[in-house]
C-alpha cells in the first residue's frame, strides 16, 4: 500500500510539472509517447520496499572480497536476478590480494608500554557493532614486517610533505612515519613513505579533518569517534586491476585459457608495514612526541602541538604480517535482452565487496539495481521489453584496486567497444538523500533530463529542481578515479556515468552498517526507489530511443573549458607560454561541426524517415565517436590509460585529471612535451569532428 500511494503522489506531481513536457532526446513522435507511458508504468512498478529487504539481506554480515560471506552475497545476487527473469552468468577470475586481513600490532615501547586500539568501539545501542566477524583496521597489500623505532610525523603523507620533511632536516630513513589521511590516495602516503626510507606507516584519521572537530561524532553525530578506522588498499601499480596481469584478464588458474602473470616484484609492491589507527590511538603517539613543532598547515585537530619527529626517548612497534596470494573473485552479469537491438549495451554497475558491512558502500547500490532487476523483470513478463540490451553487473573485488570490472572489460575488450552504448556505475548510490554525478560530456544531458522526470521524496519538487538548487544547471563533475567506470572509460573509451545520492558516511569503518543507515543515511527509506526511478528512466531512455541520445555539442563546451583551465595552470611556471594553438583552432571547428550533426539528426527525427537500418548504421557511427580520445600510445605515467580526455590522478588515486597528458606535465612544471601534446589533442578532436562530419553527410 505505501508503494501505490507513494507512486500515485509521484505520478500526480510529475503531471503538474512542466518540465516533464520536455521533448525526449532521440525519439521520434511515435515512440516518444510510447517511452512516456512505459516510464510512467516503469515509474509505477517501482516498489519501494524491496530496497530495505535487498540492503538488510545483503550487510546483515561483513563481507570482503575473498570471504565466505562474500561468496553468500554473490550466490543471493544470482538467486534474486534469475527469479526475477534475468539471464544471469558468474564471471571467475583468480585475481592476486592480500589474503584475509592478517595480524597486526601497533604499541608504544618507551617512555611507557602500552598496546593500541586498533578496532572500532562496542557501542550498546548498535547491535552490529559486536558482530564477531568484525576485525581489526588494515591496509590490503602492506607488506609484512615488524619494527621497533622512532617516529615521524609527515602530515597527510603527499610527495611535498616529504620534500618538506627534507628540507627541515628531518631524516625518514628507519623511521616508522605516521600520517593523516586525506590529500591523496593512502597507497602513495605508503609509496613515499617507502621511497624516503622509512620502516612502516601508520594512518589515521585526523579529527580535525573527520572528527569532533568537525561536529558531532558517531552514534551522536555524523563524524569518526575516537575508535572509527579507515581501511583501505594499498595498491598502486601504474595500471587499474589485478595486479599481476596489466593489459589482460585474470582468468582461472585452472581454466583452458591460461594468461600470463608478471611476478609481484614486477607489480611493485610494497614491502613495508602499514596499517591504519583510530585517532584515539594516535593520540597516545602525538602526546608524547618531543620535536620540532611544525608549520601551522600541518596542525591537526588533537590537543597538542605536532612536532615533525617524536624524537629518541619515543619507540613505536609496528607490527604487520599478511599473506599473498591467489583469490577468487567472481562477477556477476545479468542481461534483460534487447527485443530490437539486443547487440546494443546499457550496462548499470556496482561492486558488492565490502571492508565490512557495506550498507552505504557500496550496496545502496546493489540493493537498488537488485529491486530495479525486479521491477524491469516485471515489465518484461507483461511484454514490455527493452529495445537495446539491460545489463546488470556486480563487480567483485573493487575495494582492493578496482579489480573485478577491470578484469571483465580486458576479457570483453573487443565486444565491448563494438557493443556498449553507456556504463552506469552506481557504487553506493542510495547513501543519502543528496542526488549528484559525474559523466562523459555527452552523457551529462541524459542524466539531468532523467532527474528532471521524477520526483524527489516529500517533496513537490523533481530530483532535478532540489539537485539544481536554484541554478539553471546543476553541478555535473568530471569523472575521476576511485571506482568501477574506469576501466570502461578511460581504458576502452565507453560514454560512461558515476552517479547516485550521497550523503553522511562513516567511510570504510566498521561502523558502515545497517543502524547507521537507518539512523543517518536515509530514515525514511524513500531514497532507493527514488535513484531506481532516475536511474531506470536514463537506462530505458537509452535503451529505447531510436538515435542513441548523446548530447555530442556538449565535447566543444567543455574541451573549451579545459584548455582554457590547462593553458592558465601551463603559465603560472612557463611565461612564454603561447598556449594550445592547434588543439584549440580544431575546438573551433569541433563545434561546428557537432552543431550541425545534431539539427540534422533533429531534422531526420522529426520528419519521421528513418527506417530501422538507417538508424542502426547512424547508432553504430555514433558509438564510436568517444573512441577518438583513445591512444593506444597511452598516457606517459601508465600506458593502460589510454584516453586522452581523462584519467585516474596518478598521485592522489582518485581526483578527475582531464586532458590528463597536459595535466601530468603541469604536476611535473614540464615543458618537454607541450607541442607533443598539442599535437596528439588536435589529431584527436579533428578525428572526432571528421567523424561528425562524415555521419552528418548520410544523413
Amino acid at each position: 500500500m505505501i508503494k501505490h500511494l507513494l507512486s500515485a503522489c509521484t505520478l500526480g506531481l510529475l503531471i503538474s510539472l512542466p518540465l516533464h513536457a520536455q521533448r525526449m532526446d532521440g525519439f521520434v513522435k511515435s515512440n516518444e509517447e510510447k517511452q512516456e507511458s512505459i516510464e510512467s508504468q516503469f515509474k509505477e512498478t517501482v516498489d519501494f520496499s524491496r530496497f530495505k529487504i535487498h540492503l538488510e539481506a545483503i550487510t546483515s554480515d561483513p563481507h570482503p572480497a575473498g570471504s565466505a560471506a562474500n561468496d553468500k552475497v554473490k550466490d543471493y545476487m544470482v538467486a534474486s536476478m534469475e527469479k526475477s527473469g534475468w539471464d544471469v552468468k558468474v564471471y571467475p577470475y583468480d585475481v592476486y590480494l592480500t589474503i584475509g586481513q592478517g595480524e597486526s600490532a601497533v604499541e608504544l615501547v618507551t617512555p611507557i608500554r602500552q598496546p593500541l586500539n586498533q578496532q572500532e568501539y562496542v557501542l550498546p545501542e548498535n547491535p552490529y557493532s559486536m558482530h564477531p566477524d568484525l576485525k581489526k583496521g588494515w591496509n590490503a597489500f602492506s607488506g609484512t614486517g615488524d619494527v621497533t623505532a622512532e617516529v615521524v610525523y609527515a602530515n597527510y603523507g603527499t610527495k611535498a610533505d616529504f620534500e618538506k620533511l627534507k628540507k627541515e632536516g628531518i631524516d625518514v630513513k628507519g623511521k616508522i612515519v605516521i600520517a593523516r589521511y586525506g590529500a591523496n590516495f593512502r597507497g602513495y602516503k605508503a609509496k613515499f613513505a617507502e621511497e624516503y626510507g622509512a620502516a612502516g606507516l601508520i594512518i589515521y584519521t585526523d579529527p580535525g579533518d573527520a572528527g569532533y572537530a568537525k561536529g558531532l561524532v558517531y552514534p551522536d553525530g555524523l563524524y569518526y569517534n575516537e575508535s572509527s578506522i579507515q581501511r583501505g588498499s594499498l595498491l598502486t601499480a601504474p595500471w587499474t586491476g589485478d595486479a599481476l596481469t596489466p593489459f589482460e584478464p585474470a582468468l582461472p588458474l585452472d581454466g583452458k585459457t591460461k594468461v600470463k602473470r608478471i611476478t609481484p616484484e614486477e607489480a611493485g609492491l610494497h614491502t613495508i608495514p602499514v596499517t591504519p589507527i583510530p585517532y584515539g590511538s594516535a593520540r597516545e603517539i602525538f602526546a608524547r612526541m618531543k620535536g620540532k613543532p611544525v608549520t601551522s598547515d600541518w596542525q591537526g585537530g588533537l590537543p597538542y602541538t605536532y612536532r615533525y619527529d617524536g624524537g629518541e626517548e619515543l619507540l613505536v612497534r609496528l607490527m604487520v604480517e599478511q599473506e599473498r596470494g591467489y583469490v577468487r573473485a567472481n562477477n556477476v552479469i545479468g542481461t534483460l535482452k534487447g527485443e530490437t537491438n539486443p547487440d546494443e549495451w546499457i550496462i548499470l554497475g556496482c561492486h558488492f565487496d565490502a571492508w565490512s558491512f557495506g550498507s552505504t558502500d557500496p550496496n545502496s547500490g546493489t540493493a537498488m539495481l537488485l529491486s530495479m532487476a525486479e521491477t524491469l523483470g516485471k515489465m518484461a513478463e507483461q511484454g514490455i521489453k527493452p529495445g537495446r540490451s539491460i545489463m546488470i553487473a556486480h563487480w567483485d573485488a573493487e575495494e582492493h584496486g578496482v579489480i573485478g570490472s577491470t578484469e571483465w572489460v580486458e576479457q570483453l575488450r573487443d565486444e565491448l567497444g563494438a557493443k556498449a552504448v553507456a556504463y552506469i556505475n552506481l557504487d553506493a548510490a542510495v547513501a543519502g538523500r543528496n542526488f549528484g554525478g559525474s559523466a562523459s560530456p555527452s552523457m551529462k544531458k541524459i542524466m539531468a533530463d532523467a532527474a528532471k522526470a521524477v520526483a524527489y521524496p516529500d517533496s513537490s519538487k523533481t530530483v532535478y529542481e532540489v539537485w539544481a538548487r536554484g541554478k539553471e544547471e546543476p553541478a555535473i563533475g568530471n569523472l575521476g578515479g576511485g571506482s568501477d567506470h574506469i576501466a570502461f572509460y578511460m581504458h576502452l573509451g565507453i560514454p560512461s556515468i558515476n552517479a547516485g545520492a550521497g550523503g553522511p558516511t562513516l567511510y570504510h569503518t566498521n561502523y558502515d552498517d545497517l543502524y547507521f543507515y537507518e539512523n543517518f543515511a536515509d530514515p525514511t527509506w524513500q531514497m532507493g526507489g527514488t535513484v531506481e526511478q532516475v536511474i531506470g528512466v536514463m537506462a530505458l531512455r537509452l535503451a529505447n530511443a531510436d538515435i542513441i541520445p548523446y548530447h555530442l555539442s556538449r565535447y566543444a563546451k567543455d574541451l573549451d573549458l579545459h584548455f582554457e583551465n590547462a593553458e592558465k595552470q601551463v603559465k603560472e611556471f612557463h611565461k612564454d607560454f603561447t598556449g594550445f594553438d592547434k588543439a584549440k583552432s580544431t575546438i573551433s571547428e569541433l563545434k561546428t561541426s557537432s552543431e550541425a550533426l545534431e539539427e540534422k539528426i533533429q531534422s531526420a527525427i522529426a520528419s519521421g524517415s528513418l527506417d530501422g537500418k538507417k538508424a542502426k548504421t547512424i547508432n553504430k557511427e555514433l558509438m564510436a565517436l568517444e573512441k577518438s580520445f583513445i591512444d593506444p600510445k597511452g598516457m606517459y605515467f601508465g600506458d593502460w590509460y589510454r584516453s586522452l580526455y581523462a584519467s585516474t590522478d596518478p598521485f592522489s588515486g582518485y581526483a578527475s585529471w582531464v586532458l590528463p597528458g597536459i595535466q601530468y606535465e603541469v604536476e611535473m612544471k614540464s615543458t618537454d612535451k607541450l607541442e607533443e601534446w598539442d599535437e596528439r589533442y588536435a589529431a584527436a578532436i579533428t578525428d572526432l569532428k571528421n567523424k561528425m562530419d562524415s555521419l552528418a553527410n548520410k544523413l
